[in-house]
């Protein structure tokens, strides 16, 4: 028993008794979402998602995501994804909007789970938990920078991914997004070394090739940012000019679906409104 006279004992107690209990009887089936960190689940009501038809710019990456979520949902063969390309180009908005856009149809018979990378080491628990349900589940990693990721997420994710004696799984797809830059960066280090280099992105690449869906996501063009702005803007019923929104782009980097989404939020704020 730990000496009571102790605060550090007495604080590591009051800490222990704090702590979320074991997820043995987490409710896997009466939210929306989840995110799983350090082997413990924290339940989300509803996904932070938009609508889909406020997402411009990537029409056939929508189409695709769109229709492999649905398949999942259904219960039909479907693909892990890979999102991957330019910041700020809506490649989770875009996995968020699908998974709502599939629970407003069709119920909750689909359910988002955010991973945290520290607790891949943890999937096969996660699947132990959710691999029996009559509920279809999307394990989404975000912003996951392969080059520079450690050895052991690669290999973690390569089992989740296949390779691992034990199967993952019928209910559970993986979906990750990536900057195109943390697929293709090459450190002066690893240049100084070609052989280095060269593992490095042949693992990469063999982690890439594990997923079914790989869909690029580009800069867009300044029609199609103003084209963003402008679906944003109508539906909050702000208004805004172009040459705003283009001065507010140059101001804060390339063009993009979010710094489309900051220029709407700005003026938004100016006229007292609400988002």
């Amino acid at each position: 028993m730990a000496d009571q006279g102790d605060p550090l004992a007495r604080i590591a107690e009051a800490l222990e008794r704090l702590a979320p209990p074991a997820q043995d009887n987490a409710d896997w089936l009466g939210h929306a979402g989840y995110v799983w960190s350090a082997g413990r689940v924290r339940a989300v009501a509803q996904l932070d998602a938009l609508p889909l038809d406020r997402l411009k710019a990537i029409d056939r990456q929508k189409i695709a995501v769109r229709e492999n979520v649905r398949r999942h949902a259904q219960g039909h063969a479907a693909h892990d994804m890979l999102l991957w390309g330019a910041r700020g180009m809506g490649k989770s908005a875009l996995l968020r909007a699908c998974v709502a856009a599939e629970q407003e149809e069709a119920g909750a018979r689909l359910a988002l789970v955010e991973l945290d990378p520290a607790s891949l080491d943890a999937l096969p628990e996660l699947f132990a938990a959710i691999g029996h349900l009559e509920r279809r589940f999307i394990l989404f990693l975000d912003d996951l920078a392969f080059d520079h990721s450690s050895d052991q997420t690669m290999r973690h994710l390569r089992s989740a991914l296949e390779g691992s004696l034990a199967p993952r799984p019928a209910n559970v797809r993986l979906a990750v997004t990536s900057n195109h830059r943390a697929i293709l960066a090459r450190s002066s280090e690893d240049q100084a070394d070609p052989l280095q280099e060269r593992d490095r992105m042949d693992d990469s690449l063999a982690l890439a090739d594990r997923f079914g869906l790989r869909l690029g996501f580009h800069p867009c063009s300044q029609d199609e940012f103003l084209s963003i702005v402008a679906a944003h803007a109508t539906s909050l019923g702000v208004e805004w000019s172009p040459e705003d929104a283009l001065s507010w782009s140059r101001e804060r980097g390339p063009l993009s679906g979010r710094s489309a989404w900051q220029f709407v939020v700005e003026l938004a704020g100016r006229a007292g409104k609400a988002i």
